[in-house]
């Protein structure tokens, strides 16, 4: 009987832990795409600040 008990315990342990690094994974991989996404869009904006500059500067030469 405790060898039953003993058994059930870590199999139920170990699904929990399984199921609890799934859910750890899943929100590390999406927070890594939040941050992904942000570093993307914050290069962009400073391609277009680069940009507008350089033609505010030219306009200015001419």
């Amino acid at each position: 009987m405790v060898k039953v008990a003993t058994y059930f315990a870590m199999t139920l342990g170990a699904f929990v832990f399984w199921q609890s690094m799934e859910k750890l994974h899943v929100w590390i991989a999406l927070h890594q795409d939040e941050k992904k996404e942000r570093l993307e869009k914050e290069a962009e904006i400073r391609r277009v600040r680069e940009e507008l500059l350089r033609l505010a500067k030219e306009k200015d030469l001419a």
